[in-house]
């Protein structure tokens, strides 16, 4: 029931039911926080506004991580998922990434439902318009309606709604989305609080009609053979997959609401319902995750041509962009067309992807055309790619200027610094991606309920995590432009390996009870058996020289009997350990010289302009970034080696005159 007394608030209020948001709100209330999770538009609930994939180098590993930590976007892909490819497979296992092409409508629908039978969550279609602060801490929010919501934390996961304007040539619209709303008033509200903001710009290419293009021109690009699935099913049962209900549960509480078809003939309603969208979703009804990553799709590559080059040229001045309407810093590395024909003028064509937007649908994606040009323009443009000569446009290309907060102002637990129990993720601190949103959603979610409940917040490190490197990199170093995770951005991304998420992330999940118990033991239970069996096979010499020997054939007979019936994660990852073990003994060593300077807490009342022998601007970056360690002050730009030691050497001297006793009185 939907609560407006202030005398009793909310645990977490969650603004934005994007990627960030659902995360956000799950992990609280799955921490048994009463939560609220308000949208402007509940049909647009884990909208794909943008290309309808997950994972991808890095962003794969992202979602490894929010599937070890008890998130639900693994699932979410690996339920819809239509396509799934292991990129980067050719090369070592530290930089590969799975990547899922979804179905566009089934992701929506699947997290839809999941959100409204979670257990401690509220789902409400509203649009916040004003932050409400007492006493310099977030009490609730003012809704559309002119309705005040009440909790003790807030979580803002706007993504590009905060006063988002749209641009298709010289026409704007407002709008975080094409045909969705506005949320305009919520940014004068986090002035008035003392939060900056600033502009950022995206945008997403057109969608066109399947039936209208020549794939015989277009190379067929299918997915892999044997699909990589997001999520870790070796240590998950049918019931944790169905959302908490077993096959016969769920089979009979559909039959009871009578709300979807129910044959009492399970072997004929099972290949009837598997051959609708419905079964996306509710596959797990029936023998949990064995139908995932079944009936792939192909996508298709195209390219450029010489003549799209020269309409862009000849239109330039009428892209929103390049004509100046834009203001806000668009993402270096997803430029537009209109960038790449300027920027890489020495290039004849561009590659495309065409990918469809669901199983059940004839809309598709052009992975690669993103454009703020005119509507006639983009039609010129789309015409001249081949295999899209008679293409018919669907929906046109826009790109969309948005707020955010820039990310300077909040702390690793994703708290602002300004607004004590407000908590940002997502695209309002400048980043871009559905796996970075959820990421970050599943972080605040966490740390609000960890506030309520008077617990330390979760700070991934970033010999951890990816999600632990964003949100620092976040934090410490800010971003002028739509940050985006790659694995260059890790420093320890061998130890990361997207295969190992659940053993690098399973202490986190057991102090903050993120994942059921069973579970719990069966990660407790995988750990143990792959330290077991590294040990073993590193103390075969022999043995393991030749696995790690790159021109080793098969080398399943080389290995002991009982060690093949494992699950694939368990003998992956013990490979994995074996053949890079020189390799990760160097980060690991790198990590504990780091150790030094991460675990020297800065303390939070330092006046860093009284350092004496800190450079000016060192004194004023830290004393606007506010690090909580020398090692994170080590990474902020404008600090230098140098400022280090003389922080340093501050820090070690602060610490000794807080310990010293009070001189006592003269008259004692």
């Amino acid at each position: 029931m939907l609560r407006t007394d202030k005398f009793n608030p909310y645990d977490v209020i969650v603004c934005g039911a994007g990627h960030a948001g659902c995360e956000a709100a799950l992990a609280a209330a799955r921490m048994g926080m009463d939560t609220l999770l308000i949208t402007g538009n509940l049909d647009t609930i884990a909208q794909m506004s943008c290309n309808p994939s997950i994972g991808g180098l890095a962003k794969g590993n992202i979602v490894r991580e929010i599937d070890a930590l008890g998130g639900e976007m693994a699932l979410n892909a690996d339920a819809t998922g239509i396509q799934f490819r292991v990129l980067n497979s050719s090369k070592g296992p530290a930089v590969q990434g799975p990547r899922a092409q979804c179905d566009k409508k089934a992701y929506q629908f699947r997290m839809k439902e999941v959100l409204e039978r979670a257990k401690n969550l509220s789902v409400f279609q509203a649009i916040a318009t004003r932050l409400i602060v007492q006493n310099g801490a977030a009490a609730g929010v003012e809704t559309n309606m002119g309705v005040c919501l009440y909790a003790k934390t807030v979580i803002l996961t706007t993504g590009t709604f905060l006063k988002g304007l749209m641009h298709v040539g010289s026409a704007k619209t407002d709008g975080g989305r094409m045909g969705d709303f506005c949320a305009r008033s919520l940014s004068a509200s986090l002035i008035e609080a003392g939060i900056a903001l600033d502009r950022l710009k995206t945008g997403t290419p057109a969608r066109i009609l399947g039936k209208s293009i020549d794939f015989s021109r277009c190379a067929p690009q299918g997915g892999d053979e044997f699909p990589e699935l997001f999520a870790f099913y070796d240590t998950r049962t049918p019931k944790s997959v169905a959302n908490g209900e077993s096959g016969e549960d769920k089979t009979e509480r559909l039959r009871q609401e009578g709300g979807r078809p129910v044959s009492d003939g399970d072997a004929e309603f099972r290949k009837r319902y598997s051959e609708n969208y419905a079964a996306l979703w509710h596959e797990a009804s029936f023998g949990g995750f064995e139908g995932f990553g079944k009936n792939q799709v192909l996508c298709y590559e195209t390219h450029t041509t010489e003549k799209t080059a020269q309409i862009i040229r000849a239109n330039l001045e009428k892209s929103a962009m390049y004509g100046g309407m834009i203001h806000g810093i668009g993402p270096r590395y997803c430029p537009s067309i209109e960038d790449k024909i300027v920027r890489f003028a020495d290039k004849p064509t561009h590659r495309l992807y065409l990918e469809p937007e669901g199983r059940f649908s004839d809309e598709w994606y052009i992975n690669g055309l993103s454009t703020s040009m005119p509507v006639d323009v983009q039609l010129e443009i789309i015409k001249s790619v081949t295999g899209l000569e008679n293409a018919q446009m669907m929906r046109p290309a826009y790109a969309v200027e948005y707020d955010f907060a820039p990310p300077t102002q909040i702390s690793n637990s994703l708290e602002s610094k300004i607004v004590e129990g407000l908590f940002c993720a997502g695209q309002i601190n400048g980043t871009s991606g559905y796996e970075e949103a959820a990421g970050q959603g599943l972080i605040a979610g966490v740390n609000a309920a960890a506030k309520v409940l008077g617990l330390k917040p979760l700070i991934l490190g970033r010999h951890e995590s990816y999600i632990g490197t964003l949100i620092d990199d976040l934090a410490t170093k800010g971003t002028q432009e739509p940050y985006r995770m790659f694995t260059s951005r890790a420093e320890f991304r061998l130890l990361l390996n997207h295969n190992s998420a659940e053993l690098r992330m399973y202490a986190h999940a057991k102090e903050y009870a993120l994942v059921d118990a069973e579970r719990l033991e069966k990660m407790a239970d995988k750990l143990r058996s792959v330290e077991k069996w590294t040990r073993r096979i590193e103390s075969d010499i022999g043995l393991a020289a030749k696995l790690r020997r790159q021109d080793t054939p098969n080398i399943d007979p080389l290995l002991p009997k009982a060690f093949l019936p494992l699950s694939k994660s368990i003998r992956d990852e013990v490979l994995y350990r074996v053949i890079f073990g020189g390799y990760l003994a160097r980060e690991l060593r790198q990590i504990e010289k780091m150790g030094s300077l991460e675990g020297v807490k800065i303390p939070a009342e330092m006046d860093f302009k009284k350092v004496s022998g800190l450079r000016l601007e060192a004194a004023q970056k830290l004393g606007e970034m506010r690090p909580n360690t020398i090692g994170q002050a080590s990474r902020i730009s404008g600090v230098s080696p140098a400022d280090i030691n003389v922080l340093a050497v501050a820090v070690k001297a602060f610490g000794r005159r807080a310990q010293a006793p009070a001189k006592e009185s003269s008259d004692q």
